[in-house]
């Protein structure tokens, strides 16, 4: 699968881990930064890796901040994402199931790097299951971007 990473200076080290984990996995990783833990405002990567996945550049896309809120909340700024934050293994593979999340939202400062790995598992590993009530909600949420 190919998927978009980034974090920003909080997130960075469990971003670090998280791409190595995928690319040992087979994934195409892109790893759209940051690139050190020197301070920078996670919208800015928060939305590399957004518009990454709304553009087909990507599958997927994770990003890892400090809790996983404020980017989760610029990463649904861009037009076809739709992010989530999970902090456990159900709402990571619900929200693709359920709602057709397409990027992981991750707290650095919530999980570490082996809860992280059950986390980007769990959101890899599930597909939307297309049932007619899932449409339906879905399709009302993708209006919401033209209103």
């Amino acid at each position: 699968m190919r998927i978009a990473v980034g974090s920003d200076h909080a997130g960075f080290p469990l971003k670090q881990h998280i791409a190595t984990y995928l690319s040992e996995q087979g994934h195409a990783v892109t790893d759209l930064g940051t690139h050190s833990e020197e301070s920078v405002d996670y919208p800015d990567y928060a939305a590399k890796v957004a518009r990454a996945v709304a553009g087909g550049v990507a599958e997927r896309g994770i990003m890892v901040c400090g809790s996983g809120a404020g980017a989760c909340v610029a990463a649904n700024k861009v037009d076809g994402v739709r992010a989530m934050v999970a902090h456990d293994t159900y709402t990571a593979h619900q929200g693709v199931e359920h709602d057709d999340v397409n990027v992981l939202c991750l707290g650095a400062r919530v999980v570490g790097s082996a809860v992280a790995e059950e986390l980007v598992d769990a959101f890899l590993g599930a597909e939307f299951t297309n049932e007619e009530r899932h449409l339906r909600r879905l399709n009302k949420v993708i209006a919401l971007e033209s209103d």
